[in-house]
């Protein structure tokens, strides 16, 4: 069984100074009989996605409905010629059907990125180091994706580590925040954007990723220092996009589905957590906790 993301030793489990655990997790696609995490790197940085066209989506979900089924009752010849005329009308069907493929592709195609300044942070007085762009996927959320759900992590290891392997391509992994045992918070991927940290891809697009520097087997580990912090960067995520800080919103990492980790742990203060997460809520909200506004 696995802790966190990153484990003691550069070679996966044991002495060292840090590094990738034997899984190699944090990907976005697990095996569905072990939760093995895939390692084909079209999964993970989702190449997959975009080698596929979108004329091949379209197909995909025209095929869905063409599945050699009879027409329904009432559908007149003169309707059904109407409605394939020329085939212009099947073909404004089928731009309909993949208007969805269409929304999580619109920005792969050139000149559709949105504005994104360097540096920029979403969480008042976190410190920007950039993960490896390996280690996520560049996304528009929550225009492409709902974001409802925080997942708390645990390093098993040193906040240095964890900012050395995110910025690692060949980790494979990645969280948007790290939060030191002194409260210190470094982003180090943008909430519009799907970090590889769940192991599980719909999870990984819902969902920020909080990762705590410390092991699941030490209670030291957790500091209150470390709880104040990470309860206020949490309750800015809570009211950013309006979801309820409760234990099906806020998750730890062994919750997730087809996970093979232990994190945050016995020793995680889930009731004192929750507590602090919600007299954050009802302090006055500040400027930059409020819904992020995405410009086209």
């Amino acid at each position: 069984m696995h802790a966190g993301h990153v484990m003691a030793g550069l070679g996966g489990a044991g002495g060292g100074n840090g590094g990738v655990d034997a899984a190699g997790h944090g990907g976005e696609h697990t095996e569905a009989a072990g939760g093995v995490i895939s390692h084909s790197q079209s999964r993970v940085d989702g190449t997959a996605d975009r080698a596929e066209s979108v004329m091949q989506r379209m197909g995909k979900r025209d095929g869905e409905k063409d599945g050699g089924q009879a027409a329904p009752a009432g559908i007149t010849r003169r309707r059904a010629l109407w409605v394939g005329g020329g085939g212009v009308v099947a073909a404004g069907a089928a731009a309909i059907a993949g208007r969805e493929g269409l929304a999580h592709l619109w920005w792969r195609l050139p000149g559709n990125d949105k504005p994104r300044t360097p540096g920029a942070v979403d969480h008042r007085g976190a410190q920007w180091v950039a993960a490896s762009p390996a280690n996520y996927r560049r996304a528009d959320r929550p225009a492409d994706y709902v974001i409802d759900r925080v997942v708390i992590h645990v390093v098993q290891g040193s906040y240095a580590t964890a900012l050395d392997v995110f910025r690692d391509p060949e980790h494979e992994a990645g969280a948007h925040y790290v939060v030191r045992k002194d409260g210190h918070v470094a982003q180090m991927i943008r909430e519009l954007d799907v970090a590889f940290h769940a192991g599980n891809r719909g999870y990984n697009e819902r969902s920020i990723g909080i990762e705590h520097e410390g092991f699941v087997d030490r209670p030291e580990s957790f500091t209150d220092a470390m709880y104040a912090s990470s309860a206020r960067l949490t309750a800015g995520i809570c009211r950013r996009y309006g979801f309820p800080a409760d234990r099906e919103h806020l998750v730890g990492h062994v919750e997730v589905p087809g996970t093979d980790h232990t994190d945050p742990g016995p020793h995680w203060d889930w009731d004192r957590y929750l507590r602090r997460v919600r007299a954050e809520l009802r302090k006055p909200v500040r400027a930059r906790e409020s819904p992020p506004v995405r410009k086209a």
